[in-house]
């Protein structure tokens, strides 16, 4: 008996989708693009209105054999790709690779038994005008890429480096903060805060200085403040006003991807990339209790629409476990933002009544547990009631000068019961208009104004969307792809830009300013938008962004002058050759470095930094442990390098003995203990790679299984739970 094909594209989709259907369907994985544009070269046809040029993927030439092989088996095929213009596009090229005469597309949102029979249900076409915004998207990131790059690594004599639409409006931003910065000049200014009571100490609240004689007081410096500190203990102290209002806080709409990725930055500190992989597996599908389940709806999307099943069912869940009291009469509506897709749904939960503690009493993977509490909590929280507060402010007037202090009193939690908010509670006495306050005690503080804060991952991503910068599900690789061609390094969690992201924004700006403009590189996003909706043509968009891009590209060829990165003259001397130190700033952070490089490569730790551990890059600061070094003897440390943390002997130089860390060496063993081989049952061994521990098969070379561990509490391995994107491609790509 004939079976339908359904494709995927991971192989966690088909176990959890496989629970789902009978025995007349087969599941197969395309494991991400089967086919892209050639590594080498443009790959793009300019002449021909930029036709792209597809080779199939080397990797994927094997997963392409078994699903043609599928394929004569079934009689019919189903491409069920991600429903997104990527997951369309794949479908697309899937379609192209295997000659799939009438390919019947079908989506869901979440891998749930009754989302995916009733995708089944409704089958479509390929939607060309998602693949057609898809291919537009990719051949101008190529054109960017591919041009842009090989220019600057020539003009700054520096391999590696790369340009990109996105990921280099991206970094200017970082920039332009970083100047504001180092042109931000401080200001002084003094807040004086009065402790006061109308009886008795235990009545005692604080009161700031906010007006003299009815305008707004700045106090600029010690003697003024000193002059309002006088004037306030000798007048007398009276409540002129008490005003007590009550308000209502609207709960947050449900998460979209770059609200997800700022929320667990913010509240779970996980990175946007390290965010996009551990949802990645809640919506594939994880193992709990036997099952393996799709815990949470597709994390791709940009709308905030939510399904009416979803929204009874997370009503129904509200009543049973808070009360009807904190269920709103009509469930709320929340609009999108501009260009949002409103096909999607909202990042949801795909179960509410699944709660975080059941999931966790399960899971054993904490970091899937901390970002599905997130995902649950924001969900419920968003069809809950309003939170209400109630907000006093009492007015003192004492002379010329009025003081005001404000308390918080919430009456009804709302939302807040799942979804905390910082509102603090700030508890007033009462008190009347005219009562009379004696005043306990006047605090002074200095203060200086501060420059604009420093992005983090999450301000980042706030700014790209807001100023329609890239794309949600382009978020994640733009910030890894910065840091990793040493544009811009993180220190305590915020961005500073490197003197080699200095260097490529100005020279960019300077040649390409349409690049680098961010009112144009959201305006081609609106552009891509059109083309999804049917309203744009794709080649018309091109060639009206190529013809210009050509002139300038051939301008900058002869007006961008050769330049290097330049480094601050520093008073140290180079210990290995008497020469000058230079600081400079790497993709590692500020660091001395010999100016008679390339002679002499010495590099030394700026002030106040750590030890750099060669080309610029900063060691981590060394844990002493109680064991001493087998080969001299010396006392060994525990450091961290890129291939996670390790034992050390601390005479390096000198001795340059390491060995792996004993109880790290234990739980990868423990790890291996009982598990068995998917592919031929044999134990599973632990082994280590540059890549650091995992598990092998014991029957290797025979069978090549393994099993990648874990390289940090909560973070998974590297590439663990990535969606199936083209390869990385050269430096020179330069891609977003």
């Amino acid at each position: 008996m004939a079976k339908s094909l359904i494709i995927v594209e991971s192989a966690a989709k088909t176990r959890t989708i496989g629970q789902f259907l009978g025995r007349e369907f087969r599941l197969e994985a395309s494991l991400g693009h089967v086919r892209d544009l050639p590594k080498s070269g443009l790959g793009v046809d300019i002449q021909h209105d930029f036709r792209p040029k597809y080779l199939t993927l080397k990797e994927r030439s094997p997963v392409l054999h078994r699903l043609s092989e599928a394929m004569g088996k079934a009689d019919q095929v189903y491409l069920a790709t991600d429903p997104d213009r990527e997951g369309e596009a794949i479908a697309w090229h899937l379609a192209q690779a295997l000659k799939i005469r009438d390919p019947r597309r079908i989506e869901f949102n979440e891998i749930t038994r009754r989302a995916v029979t009733e995708a089944l249900r409704h089958p479509r076409g390929i939607d060309m005008k998602r693949v057609d915004a898809q291919q537009a998207r990719r051949i101008l990131d190529r054109l960017v890429g591919y041009t842009l790059s090989p220019l600057l690594q020539k003009k700054l004599r520096k391999r590696g480096l790369s340009a990109g639409r996105v990921q280099s409006v991206a970094v200017k931003l970082i920039c332009d903060r970083e100047r504001e910065i180092q042109a931000f000049v401080p200001e002084e200014y003094w807040d004086l805060t009065a402790h006061v009571t109308p009886s008795e100490l235990e009545d005692l609240f604080a009161a700031k200085l906010v007006a003299k004689d009815g305008a707004k007081i700045r106090i600029q410096d010690v003697d003024q403040a000193r002059q309002a500190a006088d004037a306030i203990w000798e007048a007398p102290l009276r409540v002129v006003r008490v005003k007590t209002t009550r308000q209502l806080r609207r709960p947050p709409p449900p998460f979209t991807t770059s609200t997800l990725q700022q929320d667990a930055a913010n509240r779970l500190g996980f990175s946007a990339r390290q965010t996009m992989r551990v949802a990645q597996a809640l919506y594939e599908g994880v193992e709990l209790a036997g099952e393996h389940l799709g815990l949470i709806t597709y994390m791709r999307t940009d709308s905030t629409r939510v399904a009416a099943e979803a929204v009874a069912a997370a009503r129904e869940t509200i009543a049973r476990e808070f009360g009807d009291s904190y269920l709103p009469e009509a469930p709320p509506r929340y609009p999108s933002g501009r260009g949002a897709q409103e096909a999607h749904e909202a990042i949801r939960p795909t179960a509410p009544a699944r709660t975080p503690d059941e999931v966790a009493a399960i899971l054993t993977d904490e970091a899937q547990v901390k970002l599905y509490r997130l995902v649950w909590s924001r969900f419920m929280a968003s069809q809950m009631s309003a939170q209400h507060l109630e907000i006093t402010v009492i007015d003192i007037s004492a002379g010329p000068y009025l003081l005001r202090a404000r308390g918080v009193h919430v009456l009804f939690p709302g939302f807040a019961v799942v979804y905390p908010t910082r509102e603090r509670e700030v508890t007033l006495p009462e008190v009347k208009e005219g009562t009379w306050l004696d005043l306990l005690a006047l605090a002074s503080e200095q203060k200086f104004t501060e420059p604009p804060p420093r992005y983090t991952e999450a301000t980042l991503v706030r700014a790209l969307e807001a100023k329609g910068i890239g794309r949600p599900s382009t978020y994640a690789p733009i910030i890894g792809t910065i840091q990793e061609r040493g544009y811009v390094y993180l220190e305590h969690k915020k961005f500073h830009p490197t003197d080699l992201g200095f260097v490529v924004t100005d020279q960019l700006v300077a040649h390409f300013p349409d690049i680098m403009d961010v009112e144009f590189t959201a305006g081609m996003e609106t552009k891509l938008d059109l083309i999804e909706e049917g309203n744009a043509d794709w080649v018309r968009t091109l060639r009206e962004f190529y013809t210009p891009f050509e002139k300038a590209l051939a301008r900058a060829e002869s007006a961008m002058q050769h330049v290097s990165v330049q480094a601050a003259q520093t008073d140290e001397i180079c210990d290995k050759c008497g020469s000058a130190m230079l600081l400079r700033v790497g993709r590692r952070g500020p660091f001395l470095a010999c100016s008679g490089y390339p002679q002499c490569r010495n590099t030394r730790p700026a002030p106040g930094s750590e030890a750099p551990s060669g080309g610029g890059r900063r060691r981590a600061a060394a844990e002493p442990t109680g064991q001493t070094c087998g080969k001299c003897g010396s006392p060994m440390v525990i450091r961290a390098g890129r291939r996670g943390r390790f034992l050390a002997c601390s005479a390096f130089p000198k001795c340059r003995s390491t060995r792996p860390l004993p109880e790290e060496e234990a739980a990868a063993a423990a790890a291996a203990g009982n598990q068995m081989c998917e592919l031929c049952g044999r134990p599973m061994v632990m082994r280590r790679s540059r890549f650091g521990p995992f598990l092998g098969c014991s029957g290797y070379p025979e069978c090549k299984g393994l099993r990648r561990l874990a390289r940090a509490a909560g973070e998974p391995a590297e590439g663990a739970g990535e969606r199936g994107a083209p390869p990385p491609e050269t430096a020179a790509a330069g891609e977003e």
